[in-house]
C-alpha cells in the first residue's frame, strides 16, 4: 500500500491561502461567514473539523467559479480525517469471509 502524503487540513488553505488572497482578517472573513470569529479561527488553525454547513458557508461566500464548491472543501476534510486515522494506526479487524 502506497504511504499517502499528509494533506492540508481544509482551515490550513484558508488560512494560508483563501484569507491572503481576499487580503482579509479573521474577524473580517468571519463577519462575511456568519459565524464567530472564535469558530473560524478553531477552524483555520486544524482544532476543530471543517462541517459540512461551513463548507456550505464556503461555496455560497467565495462561489464555485472561484473554488469554493462544497464537496471540494468536504472532501479535503475527508483526506485529512483519514490521514490522522491511519497514522493513529489501522484498528485490527477479522476479515470478512465474503461468499463466491
Amino acid at each position: 500500500m502506497t504511504q499517502m502524503y499528509n494533506p492540508p487540513h481544509p482551515g490550513e488553505t484558508l488560512r494560508d491561502d483563501v484569507l491572503p488572497a481576499l487580503e482579509l482578517t479573521i474577524t473580517e472573513a468571519a463577519k462575511q461567514l456568519g459565524v464567530t470569529r472564535a469558530a473560524l479561527s478553531r477552524m483555520l488553525n486544524g482544532k476543530a473539523a471543517l462541517s459540512p454547513e461551513m463548507a456550505l458557508r464556503l461555496e455560497n461566500w467565495l462561489g464555485i467559479e472561484n473554488g469554493g464548491r462544497a464537496d471540494l472543501w468536504i472532501n479535503q476534510q475527508a483526506a485529512y480525517d483519514l490521514w490522522k486515522a491511519r497514522q493513529a494506526g489501522v484498528p485490527s479487524v477479522k476479515r470478512a469471509a465474503i461468499p463466491h
